[in-house]
């Protein structure tokens, strides 16, 4: 199955004709989608799945931003097995994380 690619649609439906806060959206994208990517990781690496999974949690508004709806729905289910102490969909949502820094990254 090939991963939904992100996009920038819902940016630009939010900005309008506003390219100077088009600009700042992309650039809080940016900003903060390594750390929190990179927080994410560091948690689920040392087994604090519920604080990993509050990493997801935070991770759902990028992927929402970026338009990513069936990733979104997959965040969802793995944030809840995160919850419970699993951690089977970890190489798919690591796909999608993937997916949108390389895309943030070549904005």
């Amino acid at each position: 199955q090939t991963l939904e690619q992100p996009n920038l649609n819902y940016i630009d439906e939010l900005a309008g004709n506003d390219n100077v806060f088009r600009g700042k959206l992309i650039e809080t994208i940016k900003k903060e989608l390594p750390g929190e990517v990179a927080f994410y990781k560091e948690n689920l690496l040392n087994n604090h799945l519920k604080t990993a999974a509050g990493g997801v949690h935070k991770l759902k508004h990028k992927i929402a931003v970026l338009g990513l709806e069936k990733s979104y729905i997959q965040a969802e289910k793995f944030e809840a097995e995160l919850l419970e102490g699993h951690t089977n969909a970890a190489a798919e949502f690591e796909n999608i994380l993937n997916c949108m820094l390389d895309f943030t990254a070549s904005l």
